[in-house]
């Protein structure tokens, strides 16, 4: 076993949960050496067992030499200050989706780590389940031939009480609705299989299941990277949720991924199918689901750091999506 990297996690909010658990498989990797809270959650440090200080003062993590990376879990509203603190004491960071509250806050974090020339990951798992991957290698290597057409669907579901807590839905904490902080993951993964070169139109809007300061619904139509039609919903209005879903329409056949499963079936009568078990957090408990991608995305991270190449997701790729984001906001809320 060759030496563990240092790291600190910063937030043990829910977004913590996969973190610890995917460190915990990890600690023959890995040394979890702080984790930084303001506000103490003795519960949710629970699935890393080894030992790790909890304190709450990050400084005291960043001056640590044997950290090298941080794991940033905190809300978007908090993002640019810490990873720039994090990039001034020479620390790595990998980043929970969002980038931050917009897009010029998140632009300015990409080149605060441009110019520090540490590694920053996003987390956006979705690129990191089987089904995912195989997909992604059969659109690559040509084998559903040239992509005709392709659809988004995120059909989930958060209760009122979900927005009730201070600060969902908000401008100021989360900088957005169901777009930037549910159906981010899918729409990076929708851009990596196919692309999208522009939004034709978009409907933007607050359904009367909700209170809420941002949109709970947007549907539209979209040029795909080839110049092919797509089309793209996303709901967290949809009771009880369902597992978001892609579908590509190709000249050799069509593939349908439905949360972590896929189903493909070819024009030569041939099928493939990749199944998986359990959740996607599309419904009520917005933490069931696997802790497996979360584990693959952190291990691609530190590889990226020990072999000095970028990750798999970098803060750029993420930057493309909320561009994507804001282009569907700004057509959604023009007159037709």
């Amino acid at each position: 076993m060759g030496q563990r990297m240092g790291m600190a996690l910063v937030g043990l909010g829910a977004a913590s949960q996969p973190h610890l658990r995917s460190l915990q498989d990890l600690a023959e990797r890995i040394d979890l050496r702080y984790a930084v809270t303001r506000h103490p959650h003795p519960d949710r440090i629970r699935p890393y067992t080894g030992p790790v200080r909890v304190i709450s003062a990050l400084d005291e993590a960043l001056r640590d030499p044997q950290v090298q990376a941080v794991i940033v879990a905190t809300p978007p509203a908090t993002h640019l200050a810490i990873c720039q603190q994090c990039f001034a004491a020479g620390k790595h960071v990998l980043l929970e989706k969002p980038l931050e509250l917009d897009q010029q806050r998140s632009a300015q974090l990409v080149e605060a780590a441009q110019q520090s020339g540490l590694h920053l990951g996003v987390v956006l798992q979705h690129r990191f389940r089987e089904a995912s991957v195989v997909l992604q290698q059969l659109i690559t290597q040509g084998r559903l031939g040239e992509v005709q057409a392709a659809s988004v669907r995120v059909p989930w579901w958060r209760s009122q009480a979900y927005y009730n807590e201070l600060g969902r839905g908000t401008l100021a904490r989360d900088g957005g609705g169901v777009l930037l902080t549910q159906a981010i993951h899918t729409l990076n993964l929708f851009q990596a299989l196919v692309g999208v070169q522009s939004v034709k139109a978009a409907t933007v809007r607050q359904t009367r299941l909700h209170q809420m300061e941002t949109e709970d619904h947007v549907s539209a139509l979209l040029v795909l990277g080839n110049g092919a039609p797509g089309d793209l919903m996303a709901t967290t209005a949809m009771y009880p949720g369902y597992p978001e879903t892609i579908e590509v329409i190709g000249t050799l056949g069509s593939a349908r991924l439905s949360g972590a499963s896929l189903e493909v079936n070819f024009l030569t009568q041939e099928t493939l199918t990749v199944t998986s078990e359990g959740g996607t957090g599309s419904g009520a408990n917005m933490m069931d689901f696997s802790h497996q991608p979360h584990k693959d995305l952190l291990t691609d991270f530190i590889d990226a750091i020990a072999s000095n190449r970028p990750p798999r997701v970098t803060g750029a790729d993420a930057l493309s999506t909320h561009a994507l984001i804001d282009e569907l906001l700004r057509m959604g809320s023009s007159p037709l």
